[in-house]
């Protein structure tokens, strides 16, 4: 199976090259921006198209959604020339207000921002136009490295004593980009070898959580995991913000679809922030040692 995928500085794009590097049915090719057209596609030929969430879509500029969705729309017109399937990852903000009980795949976003308006038409017109699509809502991702890491952030201001401001009133799931790679790599193995199975689905960690809650985590486990190994780092601190003073806004996407039909589970997020602080102290002692290597 070929996959192409754009946004190659995306941490999704780095999750899918790290699983695709781990696998020998799979192979990928990277664009660098999100433009592509017939003739890039028809030269690639891939099985399918895979475009990465716009993050934080509710605090960009109005001129950045509505440069993402009319890359969407190019990327569609390419994959209908062609005859190539298309995945497109969405940011769980498109819900933006939330709901009281988690969301199902059949609730369409109704935003009442404008932008992100925009990107709802763009999916209806997937739906309307492309029958062999996925549109694959995300939870906020988290990664070490790509941009819309967020994790990586946390850490890095953390570690020099800087504060974190996180919102404690707008509730979510935290989702491993690694955990969507592996799962949009089953996903797509499934559908090229038949399934019939194309439509909208739900992707993101479990347990509900605050903004704040998790980045106090990930400040929790960092200090645990520094502390373990010898080091004693006066951390920042993380501080509560607070948007919606009447009650907390939810967003949380239920996921059961995409476990009856292909069989993918939702990723702990708690486990996913564990393993990647695993990483990052292995990457920091790798660091540490080419600096007194060089020193010597």
């Amino acid at each position: 199976m070929k996959l192409l995928i754009v946004d190659a500085g995306h941490c999704l794009s780095l999750a899918l090259a790290r699983e695709a590097g781990r696998r020998s049915d799979t192979e990928l090719v990277i664009e660098q921006d999100t433009s592509l057209t017939p003739e890039r596609l028809r030269e690639v030929a891939p099985d399918a198209v895979i475009i990465p969430p716009l993050a934080h879509p509710l605090t960009l500029a109005p001129a950045a959604v509505t440069a993402h969705a009319d890359a969407v729309d190019r990327c569609l017109d390419a994959c209908r020339s062609q005859g190539v399937a298309m995945v497109w990852c969405v940011s769980d903000q498109l819900y933006e207000d939330g709901f009281d009980v988690p969301i199902d795949e059949h609730v369409v976003p109704a935003p009442r921002d404008e932008s992100l308006r925009r990107l709802v038409n763009t999916g209806n017109r997937i739906r309307a136009e492309h029958p062999r699509h996925l549109i694959v809502r995300l939870g906020p991702l988290f990664a070490l490295e790509g941009s819309h890491a967020w994790v990586n952030e946390i850490i890095d201001s953390l570690v020099v004593g800087d504060n974190v401001r996180a919102a404690e009133d707008v509730v979510f799931c935290p989702t491993s980009a690694d955990a969507v790679a592996l799962a949009l790599v089953g996903m797509l193995q499934q559908l090229c070898c038949g399934a019939n199975a194309w439509g909208a689905y739900h992707l993101a960690g479990t347990e509900p959580v605050s903004a704040f809650t998790f980045t106090s985590m990930v400040r929790t486990q960092l200090a645990t995991h520094l502390e373990g190994r010898g080091e004693n780092i006066p951390l920042g601190e993380v501080k509560a913000l607070n948007h919606h003073h009447d009650a907390k806004l939810r967003r949380v996407l239920n996921c059961r679809r995409v476990l009856d039909v292909f069989g993918v589970h939702q990723k702990p997020w708690r486990l996913e922030v564990g393993r990647l602080l695993d990483a990052w102290c292995l990457s920091r002692d790798a660091q540490k040692a080419d600096s007194a290597e060089g020193a010597s």
